[in-house]
């Protein structure tokens, strides 16, 4: 199931077609971009790490099979695998901070209630933060890059049925890691 607008692009770009392949760059680019920054947290790997992935992705080009995934699952996959061998070789995971996920922007008549939305966006995010990275990175594709189940899969390695499932527990694992912080705050507070 490739995508439509992909068709004559991608077909002229695996024939060896720079311009087609530049096309499919200005279209994706900026997703991939948005996914390596989540991952890495740092503006100027996520750069080099985009630029690694079209550069790859160009080399290689000529070797893409329509799987009966979008051509940007394959991209994903690309840049899945050079963000692992970024956080190995660096011996580091880190997130972006939360001030520049979470807008605090006071355009409410009610600032009282932006505060609330904003702690528990912030509960949620340190949840996430506490999941294993192969959850988080479930969330971020499916969030923020806003693939479906299969592409998911393509991209991690898995079946479509194994993401569904992976999907399943980590929802359940943040919803019971959250209950447990509102406990423990709540005995906090009864002291």
């Amino acid at each position: 199931m490739v995508d439509q607008v992909d068709n004559i692009p991608l077909s002229q770009a695996v024939q060896g077609d720079k311009k087609a392949f530049g096309l499919l760059y200005e279209r994706y680019v900026e997703r991939i971009y948005n996914y390596i920054y989540y991952r890495t947290g740092n503006q100027f790997d996520a750069e080099d790490l985009t630029a690694r992935v079209f550069f790859r992705a160009l080399r290689h080009i000529e070797n893409y099979e329509d799987r009966g995934v979008p051509f940007s699952a394959w991209l994903y996959c690309i840049a899945h695998n050079l963000v692992a061998n970024w956080h190995r070789d660096n011996n580091r995971w880190q997130m972006i901070p939360l001030e520049e996920i979470i807008s605090t922007q006071w355009h409410s008549e009610h600032p009282e209630l932006e505060v609330m939305e904003i702690e528990e966006q912030e509960k949620l995010l340190r949840a996430v933060q506490r999941l294993s990275e192969d959850r988080q990175q479930l969330l971020i594709l499916k969030f923020t890059a806003y693939l479906t189940n299969a592409e998911i899969g393509y991209v991690m390695g898995r079946t479509e049925g194994a993401i569904k499932s992976l999907y399943h527990r980590t929802l359940i694992a943040l919803r019971e890691d959250l209950k447990k912080e509102s406990r423990k705050e709540k005995k906090k507070h009864h002291r």
